[in-house]
């Protein structure tokens, strides 16, 4: 079968004549070509000239466009950076002296959205409000109606939820993931541990004082993005120890029916906190309860008149002067009594006292009357020396500053000698009270791990070895005859001081408010550490035959402790007194001790 021609295409097929550059020379060609696509501006339209100048336009708007999204922060950049930032906050694991995990990262995701992208707003806000109920309505429209390309939905969810959210298909939701701290240990440590925030920022305690020792540059410079990367923090504190310790305080509390209680271990030695418990306390995991005015930190923020535990420090103030001697007697057959006031004993004796009896039978006249030979200069300046007129610093950000008199006479000094008219914080006390038993050495507290050697550099002599001795000597006899004969447990060669101190009520001591204490030393005749109870209003029981003082709270609620913790400090109970544990004291010609 034959087709016709189709005569629209005959003249593709017909032969071409030769070309009019054929036999011209190369140069002649290509002058020719270029005047083949050459336009002569006479001859272009109007309607050419603008559809060109429109295609131009459009070009270069988009061109624009890209430039600007390649160096514009938007929203692969932008995610990129927010990423970044939340791995960024990574922080090191802290650890107690065995090594126990006490905090720790873990990994968590949180949902954002780019509210540019979010279409039916309305819609969306429904949809994740089904996911998280909890959040508000009327507060999630307005964050998908701003304009900003980054708006936080719902931090640190569960898998679930994720999930959950991923399903709905909202354009313009993502995930981050991010750091969580968490706290395996509850309650234990929690006043030393502080807190971390959502942002995995330390707000108090240890958190605090880590993001002060570079942790916020190393973020800021992409050096720290996971916890691996950075050394685990060593506190000096056993979680061992803490928990015992914070479950017999909780039961003294609950007992006596107190309002409040602190506990404290100190290694005299290092000067390092093995156990810091302060109740009522919170769980980091839920930081909002820290903020409970009920919750504070009571070693170390709080600040109370320590009453007679004071005496220690009087008495080896008195005997270090060398205007006090072991041997020495006071007077305390009657009340001392300057102007208007009058300085009486509790249960006094009635009659003169060797500085051994001033100690053990807790006598107010006694102790002032030392003091009074000192001088008012000479005290203040023994107190300043023992870190007891200025803020105790401590690796915790939290602390307060002691309560002193504005004008400091001898009432000042006689009252102050018998714990009342100066208000110190108990970790003050008990650190001056180290010093006293340490062979005389000031070391400064620490909740971070310390070696001997560390602690012997840094040490500073307050007092003269045979001073420490004597004090030794008399806080055993307290143990032994005294008001602390309800510590003494057995096997563990104890010493130590009680106390007893009106609160001020509406500017009055109230005879029923009391605050009770109780420093320990264990074991007497070498001391390796000491125990401070605290009572924060504790009632009087039948079984204390009515009396609320701390020879009948703090003093047994200590040897329980004691008891619970000893094996875990490595004391070893020796039921065979030690024999001359004080030899200078021996060798002084100490006046037996009389009832």
């Amino acid at each position: 079968m034959r087709f016709p021609r189709l005569p629209a295409l005959s003249w593709f097929f017909r032969r071409k004549p030769a070309l009019p550059e054929a036999g011209l020379a190369p140069e002649q060609r290509m002058g020719l070509v270029r005047a083949m696509f050459t336009i002569r501006s006479e001859k272009l339209s109007p309607r050419i000239l603008l559809v060109a100048l429109v295609f131009g336009g459009m070009f270069t708007t988009l061109a624009a466009r890209i430039v600007h999204i390649q160096i514009r922060p938007d929203d692969a950049t932008t995610i990129g950076r927010m990423t970044q930032g939340s791995i960024s906050t990574a922080r090191p694991m802290i650890v107690d002296r065995n090594g126990v995990m006490m905090a720790g990262d873990v990994k968590t995701i949180s949902i954002f959205a780019d509210p540019r992208k979010v279409i039916e707003k309305d819609e969306a806000a429904e949809l994740i409000n089904a996911v998280f109920p909890e959040l508000d309505g009327k507060e999630l429209r307005e964050k998908l109606g701003k304009k900003n390309g980054f708006v936080w939905i719902k931090r640190e969810v569960t898998p679930k939820q994720q999930a959950e959210v991923h399903r709905l298909g909202i354009p313009g939701l993502g995930f981050l993931p991010e750091n969580k701290r968490v706290y395996p240990n509850a309650h234990a440590g929690a006043h030393v541990l502080g807190f971390a925030n959502i942002d995995n920022v330390g707000i108090a305690g240890i958190e605090k004082f880590i993001d002060g020792q570079g942790l916020n540059d190393l973020a800021g410079a992409g050096l720290a993005k996971d916890a691996t990367d950075l050394k685990p923090v060593e506190l000096a504190l056993d979680v061992r120890v803490t928990h015992a310790v914070r479950e017999e305080l909780a039961a003294a509390v609950l007992k006596y029916k107190a309002m409040a209680g602190a506990a404290l271990v100190i290694d005299v030695e290092t000067g390092e906190i093995i156990s810091h418990v302060s109740l009522p306390d919170y769980d980091p995991n839920n930081p909002a309860d820290a903020l409970k005015p009920e919750n504070i930190n009571r070693l170390q923020v709080g600040v109370y008149e320590m009453g007679s535990t004071f005496k220690a420090l009087t008495t080896a103030m008195a005997l270090d002067s060398g205007k006090v001697k072991i041997t020495s007697v006071f007077d305390a057959s009657q009340p001392l009594r300057f102007g208007r006031f009058k300085i009486g004993d509790y249960k006094g004796k009635n009659r003169p006292l060797s500085v051994p009896e001033v100690f053990i039978y807790s006598s107010n006249i006694g102790t002032a009357r030392m003091a009074l030979a000192v001088g008012v200069e000479g005290h203040k300046a023994f107190l300043k020396k023992m870190g007891q007129l200025d803020r105790m610093r401590t690796e915790l950000p939290e602390s307060s500053e002691p309560i002193k008199p504005a004008k400091w006479g001898e009432l000042n000094t006689m009252t102050i000698a018998f714990g009342h008219g100066l208000a110190v914080a108990p970790l003050q006390a008990a650190v001056a009270t180290a010093a006293l038993v340490n062979g005389g050495r000031m070391i400064p507290p620490t909740y971070l791990k310390r070696s001997r050697a560390e602690a012997d550099a840094i040490a500073v002599p307050v007092l003269k070895p045979e001073t420490s001795q004597m004090m030794r000597y008399v806080m055993r006899l307290n143990a032994e005859k005294g008001s602390a004969t309800r510590a003494d447990i057995p096997g563990y060669y104890l010493g130590g001081k009680t106390g007893t101190s009106e609160k001020v009520i509406g500017g009055r001591y109230s005879k029923t408010r009391l605050l009770t204490s109780f420093m320990a030393l264990m074991p007497a005749d070498k001391p390796r550490y000491l125990l401070l109870t605290l009572l924060d209003e504790p009632k009087p029981l039948p079984e204390t035959h009515g009396y609320a003082t701390s020879g009948w709270n703090a003093a047994p609620t200590t040897g329980r402790i004691v008891e619970r913790i000893g094996p875990m400090l490595g004391l070893e109970t020796n039921f065979d007194l030690p024999r001359q544990p004080f030899p200078l004291v021996a060798r002084t010609g100490a006046i037996p001790v009389r009832q």
